[in-house]
């Protein structure tokens, strides 16, 4: 069994086994992982559902009574008296306070007994003070001095007060709450993309529908035209076009024959498909993809330390200032001084609440990843999100990320005296043993060329040439394949050599690799195969240009193929004949350079370049291991994401700085204004309904702008 784990938004390192309040936040905790949750709403958000309309019904009223005298309907008030009035109020008041206010009351209390100072603090310190001091005004009258009198005696109460405020942080928290859901609709989308049931395909023939969780690595499946794909494997039979949208944010179908991969909940298009489960369960893309986003959307951005360490200071700060308001407004405000008192400094209170500062880096970080996922750019973690805007440089392996990886026979160059089908017979008769991709390419493009496997000759007394070809015997004859070395070593003329390089270098120049065939220590032929470029590349090039980016290739390539593919894609600079290792060495100096280096690669070779990087982005059609290793992976994976990836940072960082310059502001200028800055020159002194309206109102815009993300073009 699966253990529950409940886990802070804002605070990560909180982890529980069940459902309560953070206590260095006071914020509900939520499930950490995203697999676990139901279909189910939140309940937290239902029940501050629950208790917003109720403290909704209760308080209008209340206002009416309230306000009725201020609004011209004081006939009202009369009707009941001052003293039923008053009563009214306590009964209308009472339980928005103490019902629809508890959680607010019960988390500000717990932040005090631990210390951990939050805004729940202030709410409670606020809310308390008014139903208090109302309470004991209708009481109790004669225990206030003069100071808290009015003209005619009357001592005031905050009861609407007291339920504004609260009905006002419900409605904050359920606008909150129903964001938070709103942002964490990309992993439960992705949850429902899921294929709930599976048709296995018996040893006997038989097909047999199961539920998904049911199939077992190495099980056969049908999928049928218009079927979800139903766990991550491979294609045995069959041919047909697979809508991989969901995964990868690219629209057109991807055709899918023998031998390639499935990823689970894609779409069949019209063909059927036999495939062989490879993964299942929480090994399969799509789980991974849900856990990374979760995991993201509650990192913790540098930036926010920033945010914390004010926030922290804040509400000390802010206390200190309703203590100083208070003490101010008694001593030198008008009659009733001491009533003024309590509304500057309760005022104060609320208006600071930094509600808007917590919220300002979490919002974003989660709808960005979110987005993020939608469009096939997995960012593991906010440090990564911010580290990525930073950099200036990105190093791109070219093998699988500027080209297919797959390389192919593009040309055949017979000598005289043979033809092409000769050459290509030869060649594909002694590769056809061997498991290097140029081998595999020979085969693969001999028979494409009409070669027939039957045709093929039986290889004898193989033997590869480290660093130079192959060599054999077929049918009682020596032939070979490989580079000039090897057309010297086995006695090639002098003239001959040199013509074969100077063929050669001319398929070099098109980004080629080109091997001779010889036979009976004579030339029959060049076998050029190229790795293509993919059709992506050179435009996402030209994007990542345009977004500041450096570009530098690396590749275990000769210089010449090298300088041939970048000059064709729009490189800026190459390092080839590069070994694996190499990779993150060149890393380290352009970082001794002062520059931030990105790493773009897919193999298990990448995997060092990747961690070394300031930030990693492995493919996704790559290797675990580079995936494991990377800070942000493209599930398509092709250059575009990393267009898409640099966007949306962009777009995130310019979001929380906005986020956190408006909650900054908006506290710094609130603070005074609300402790009767103004009253002085305009005789303006905000009521602590005004300031529990204006302090919702920040972080709602705060909310608001970070859910701008999700429509961001990207």
């Amino acid at each position: 069994m699966v253990d529950v784990i409940y886990t802070c938004p804002m605070h990560p390192e909180v982890r529980q086994a069940h459902p309560g309040s953070c206590p260095a936040c006071g914020m509900g905790l939520e499930l950490e992982s995203a697999a676990m949750a139901d279909d189910d709403p939140n309940p937290e958000l239902v029940d501050f559902t629950r208790r917003f309309r109720i403290g909704a019904a209760l308080t209008l009223p209340l206002l009416v009574l309230t306000m009725g005298p201020f609004l011209g309907f004081g006939g009202l008030r009369e009707a009941f008296g001052e003293r039923g009035a008053l009563w009214i109020e306590v009964m209308l008041g009472t339980p928005v306070v103490l019902w629809c206010g508890w959680p607010f009351l019960a988390r500000g209390w717990s932040s005090f007994r631990t210390m951990n100072l939050n805004m729940f603090s202030l709410i409670a310190m606020g809310v308390a003070t008014a139903w208090l001091f109302s309470m004991v005004a209708v009481l109790a009258p004669g225990m206030f001095p003069e100071g808290f009198r009015d003209a005619e005696g009357h001592v005031g109460v905050y009861f609407e007060a007291a339920a504004v405020i609260v009905t006002l942080v419900l409605l904050g928290q359920v606008l909150e709450l129903r964001a938070r859901e709103s942002s964490g609709k990309a992993i439960r989308a992705l949850l429902d993309m899921a294929a709930k049931d599976a048709r296995v395909v018996r040893e006997d023939g038989r097909e047999e529908e199961i539920p998904v969780d049911e199939v077992q690595p190495g099980d056969r499946l049908r999928v049928r035209p218009g079927d979800k794909v139903p766990v991550d494997g491979v294609v045995v039979d069959g041919r047909s076009s697979v809508d991989e949208s969901m995964i990868t944010g690219e629209p057109i179908p991807v055709e899918k024959t023998a031998g390639d991969a499935l990823t689970g909940a894609t779409i069949n298009g019209t063909g059927s498909l036999i495939m062989e489960a490879t993964r299942i369960g929480a090994d399969t893309m799509l789980s991974q993809i849900v856990e990374m986003v979760a995991n993201a959307q509650r990192s913790r951005a540098p930036i926010q330390k920033y945010a914390d360490r004010v926030a922290g200071l804040f509400v000390p700060v802010v206390i200190l200032a309703a203590a100083c308001a208070f003490i101010a407004w008694a001593l030198w405000g008008p009659a009733p001084a001491l009533s003024y008192a309590i509304l500057a400094a309760v005022s104060v209170l609320i208006i600071a609440c930094p509600c808007a500062l917590g919220l300002a880096t979490p919002m974003s970080i989660m709808t960005a990843t979110g987005r993020g996922a939608q469009m096939g750019v997995l960012i593991k973690n906010a440090e990564a999100l911010e580290r990525f805007e930073t950099v200036d440089t990105l190093l791109v392996d070219k093998t699988g990320t500027l080209t297919e990886g797959k390389p192919r026979l593009v040309a055949v160059l017979p000598e005289n005296g043979y033809d092409e089908a000769t050459v290509l017979s030869l060649a594909a008769s002694l590769e056809k043993g061997s498991e290097h991709p140029l081998a595999e390419a020979i085969v693969r493009g001999a028979e494409g060329r009409g070669v027939q496997p039957g045709e093929l000759g039986e290889a004898a007394d193989f033997e590869a040439v480290t660093g130079k070809g192959v060599k054999g015997r077929i049918d009682g004859r020596t032939v070979a394949i490989g580079n000039l070395q090897l057309a010297r070593d086995i006695g090639l003329e002098v003239e001959e050599v040199e013509a074969l390089a100077e063929k050669a270098s001319h398929r070099r120049d098109l980004g080629e690799t080109v091997v001779a065939v010889m036979q009976d220590d004579k030339l029959a032929g060049l076998v050029s195969v190229a790795d293509p470029v993919k059709d992506t590349t050179p435009e996402a090039l030209r994007a990542l240009h345009r977004l500041g980016l450096r570009i530098i290739m690396a590749t275990g390539d000769s210089e010449r193929t090298a300088k041939a593919v970048a000059t064709r894609v729009g490189i800026d600079d190459i390092r080839a004949d590069v070994l694996p290792e190499d990779k993150a060495r060149m890393i380290r100096e352009l970082q001794a350079e002062g520059r931030k280096v990105a790493m773009a690669g897919d193999g298990v070779n990448d995997a060092p370049a990747l961690a070394q990087a300031d930030v990693g982005i492995a493919m996704g059609t790559g290797a675990d291991a580079a995936i494991e290793t990377a800070d942000i992976t493209l599930v398509r994976g092709d250059l575009n994401g990393i267009v898409r990836a640099r966007r949306l940072v962009r777009a995130s960082m310019r979001n929380i700085r906005q986020n956190l310059f408006f909650a900054f502001a908006y506290n710094t200028a609130g603070v005074p204004v609300a402790g009767g800055l103004l009253f002085p020159f305009f005789g303006i002194l905000i009521s602590p309904m005004f300031a529990a309206f204006a302090m919702t109102a920040s972080s709602i815009s705060v909310v608001s702008n970070a859910l701008r993300l999700r429509n961001k073009r990207l």
